[in-house]
């Protein structure tokens, strides 16, 4: 499984990769803003992809509408700190499948990211 983190924080990268390495999952591209992660979006095939909101140059919410346009499929979990129910529903129909606010728990991140996964291939992650 391959997974695109983008964030534009070197610690939030940190504890999502760390986050994902914890369930078993090792195969992390990072990008910093919604710019690099279309660019590495358009040279590897992901299967997951987890995206901030708030970032420079492009935000996560115009990368997500930006994938859609390739790719109606592809899981993304939006990891932020908008958290009001408008910014939730904002980002629902913009074409994420799941929201997670920051601060997490592990456990709500693993809930989270199973609930994405277990759709995908539930042999991938053993909680």
């Amino acid at each position: 499984m391959y997974v695109l983190v983008l964030d534009d924080s070197k610690v939030m990268l940190r504890i999502l990769k760390n986050a994902l390495i914890d369930v078993g999952i090792t195969n992390i591209i990072t990008a910093v803003n919604g710019s690099e992660g279309l660019d590495k979006f358009n040279i590897y095939n992901f299967d997951l992809i987890l995206t901030d909101w708030n970032m420079p140059v492009m935000n996560g919410l115009d990368f997500v509408k930006e994938v859609r346009k390739k790719n109606t499929d592809i899981p993304i979990i939006m990891v932020t700190t908008e958290g009001s129910k408008k910014d939730v529903i904002i980002a629902l129909k913009a074409g994420v499948n799941n929201y997670i606010v920051k601060p997490f728990s592990k456990d709500t991140f693993k809930y989270k990211l199973w609930d994405i996964i277990d759709t995908l291939d539930s042999n991938i992650i053993q909680l």
